[in-house]
Order: C-alpha cells, then structure tokens, then sequence
C-alpha cells in the first residue's frame, strides 16, 4: 500500500476512533475540563496524530494506549461521582476571592490571579465596581461567579409581590422555511392551526427562519428578511382588555337601572369577574 494511501486510511480510522471515544467520555470533556481532563484531551490528540503518520511503528499500540487512557479516564470519573474526596482531589475546590465587597489577597495569590485580571473577570459579569459584588467564587473550572450586594441586585417581580404565569418551553414549529410537525403536535396544534396564525401576520411559510410557540399558544417568527417588521402577537393584550369591557360594561349597567334585583345581578357578576381578572391576569401579563 502506498504511504499516502495508508495515511488517509490511518487518519481515517483515528477520526473514527477519537469520535467514539469522546462520545464515551461525555460533553464534559469538551466544555469545563478539570486538570486531568485536560491532559487527557493532549495525550489522545498525540496519540492519535501518532497513528495517523508514523509509518515505521506498529499502529495498533496507538490505539491500545488511546484505549487505555480513555479506561482510566471513565474509572476516575466514575470514582468521582461516588466520592466527594475524590472529586475534590482531581477537580480542587472553590476558591473564594471577594467576600463583603472586600478582596482576599491570600486567596488572589493563591490562585496567582492579579488585580486587573479579577476586575477584568468582575467586568465579564457586569460588575465595574468591587464594591457592588457581594460574594465571587473561582470554580475549579477556572470560571469565576459573582453574586452581588442585594441593594444591586435586580427588582423582580417576586420582590414586588407580584405572582406571574409559570413558563413553558417554546417550541420551534418552523426552521428554515419548513414546518416541524413534531413539536407542533407536542403542544396540541396542527398546520391547519400555523397556517390561519400566518395568515394573521401576513407571512408565508417559507419566508420564515425560525418560527416559535409559546405556552400560551403565541406564534413568534423571524424572518429571512432582516428588513421586514411583524407584529407582535397580542392575544394576551386583547382578552384581558375584552375582560375589562365587559367588567366595565357590567358595572355601568349596575348603574343604570332602576331595578333592584336587577342591579344586585350586575353588581354581583362585576364582582365575580372582577375577581377572576385578577386571578389571570399573572400569565396574561407575563
């Protein structure tokens, strides 16, 4: 076999090989990396581009070492998820680095991090003053999370005491012009139901990028043209103003009549709607 066609098939084959074998280890190894992970990752590189082109060697003890090494990175990821002492042994621990709005310059050092380079990570996280972050971690990833003062962090409605509608995941019902009948019928609508929503916003399917249905059944779309404008859907908007009409509606009929029982029926049925508004109007404002 000539040597560049027995490099094709060799690279081949270590392609092959590293797919499968990073697909064993997990999304782990390819996002956060512990210190072991990420030697790890090195060492099957090598090894790989080792059994791609060196001719004069025998390649299938590349792909026992790779083997090896992967054996021993899934039993220590499996000890780790066994034992806490482990996991702190390999990956480390959290190292705190500002608590109280105050920098711990041991911990700094300890981490050899300098200043600017802990106000350069404080700044990735919206924070320009030391003094709005209440607490930062440097995670054994490297990652470092910052909670801020409670007088910075920011108005919810929780803190309010304001109740809103829970949230669903949207469904993406088109992609790229084509409608994904799967996620349509998860949330119980069919084509007959996205085509009269399209209809409503004067947009054809396949002029459509990404269309999305939230929990409440409104159609969000993106079009391939960046230039034209869709209105947003008003669903909510409009029964809860419906609602408010007809509670207004109510009550001025209340108001209007001379009969008695007549006015204690509306007055009533005001009030029953007025509480029902106020028991939707959460998910309706959400």
């Amino acid at each position: 076999m000539p040597n560049w066609l027995e490099i094709v098939v060799r690279t081949l084959m270590a392609v092959v090989v590293l797919f499968i074998m990073t697909k064993l280890l997990g999304k782990r190894q390819v996002t956060q990396l512990s210190l072991f992970e990420y030697i790890t990752g090195i060492t099957i590189g090598n090894l790989a581009g080792y059994v791609s082109l060196d001719l004069d060697s025998t390649w299938y003890l590349g792909l026992i070492a790779m083997l090896v090494w992967v054996s021993v990175s899934l039993g220590i990821e499996f000890t780790q998820l066994k034992s806490k002492r482990v996991r702190d042994f390999i990956d480390g621990k959290g190292t705190i680095l500002v608590k109280h709005g105050k920098i711990l310059e041991d911990n700094l050092k300890k981490e050899r991090m300098t200043t600017d380079e802990l106000m350069e990570q404080l700044r990735k996280k919206s924070v320009f003053k030391l003094a709005d972050a209440e607490f930062a971690i440097m995670e054994p990833s490297g990652d470092i999370n910052v909670l801020l003062s409670r007088a910075n962090q920011p108005l919810t409605p929780q803190h309010l005491g304001i109740e809103v509608g829970p949230e669903q995941e949207p469904q993406a019902v088109i992609m790229d012009g084509k409608i994904m009948d799967e996620p349509l019928a998860t949330i119980g609508y069919n084509r007959k139901w996205l085509n009269t929503e399209l209809e409503k916003l004067g947009v054809a399917t396949e002029n459509v990028y990404l269309g999305q249905v939230d929990s409440y059944g409104q159609l969000y779309v993106d079009l391939f043209d960046d230039q034209l404008k869709v209105p947003k859907p008003q669903k909510k908007a409009e029964l809860y103003a419906t609602l408010k009409k007809c509670e207004a509606d109510l009550e001025m009929f209340g108001l209007s009549t001379d009969n008695l029982k007549a006015k204690e029926m509306y007055e009533a049925c005001a009030k029953q709607l007025q509480n029902i508004i106020a028991d939707v109007k959460p998910p309706l404002h959400h």
